[in-house]
């Protein structure tokens, strides 16, 4: 698999199992933290959105993708953990990552040097990353994480330029090159995904 930070989730899991052990007793299903992460997300990416002119709306993203990040490890431990696995959670969770990417990076296309066009391919190409790991369970092998610029690095690179531009530093004319560049790398995964997901099904690997 390539570099990701996808490797550092067990650690992280561990970090929470306590948490979600406690959220489980207190009858706290997965989809129900699924569509929390979707609606905390779409809110505030249209928050930012409207609010793109007061750069320190973007102040917000970070914390934003911290939490959603966070939630998605969540819901994944109580589905696997606690045995709340169902296909309704399965369409959920897929659904509500592709939405709720394009609803945090969607406020970047008011920030220049960047604009709709750059934001767009980002996003076209996460939701087909985002499918081509989907489709491994349906050619027999497992759901596909490989690198680069999966979720969670996506994550990391949006949470930092909010930052950086919601402390109001002006992004250089040079940084235009930076979404392209993402969606070059993105597309990298998705080969990725489709080339190893197609060799370990035709090793009967799951």
């Amino acid at each position: 698999m390539a570099t990701t930070l996808y490797a550092l989730k067990p650690k992280f899991q561990g970090l929470l199992r306590p948490f979600v052990a406690r959220l489980a007793a207190a009858g706290v299903t997965a989809n129900q933290v699924t569509v929390l992460a979707l609606a905390m997300s779409v809110a505030a990416g249209a928050f930012v959105a409207v609010e793109a002119d007061e750069v320190r709306t973007f102040l917000l993203l970070p914390l934003v993708f911290l939490i959603r990040m966070t939630l998605n490890a969540v819901d994944g431990m109580l589905a696997r953990e606690f045995g709340q696995q169902s296909p309704l959670g399965a369409y959920l969770n897929e659904l509500a990552d592709v939405v709720s990417d394009a609803a945090l990076y969607a406020p970047f296309a008011f920030v220049a040097p960047f604009g709709p066009w750059s934001i767009g391919l980002v996003i076209v190409a996460s939701c087909l990353s985002e499918m081509a790991g989907a489709l491994g369970p349906m050619v027999g092998t497992s759901r596909r994480f490989d690198g680069p610029m999966g979720k969670s690095d996506r994550a990391l690179v949006f949470g930092a330029l909010g930052l950086y531009i919601g402390l109001g530093f002006a992004l250089p004319a040079l940084a235009f090159w930076l979404l392209p560049a993402l969606a070059l790398l993105i597309g990298c995964n998705i080969v990725s995904r489709v080339r190893r997901g197609a060799a370990a099904a035709a090793k009967g690997v799951r």
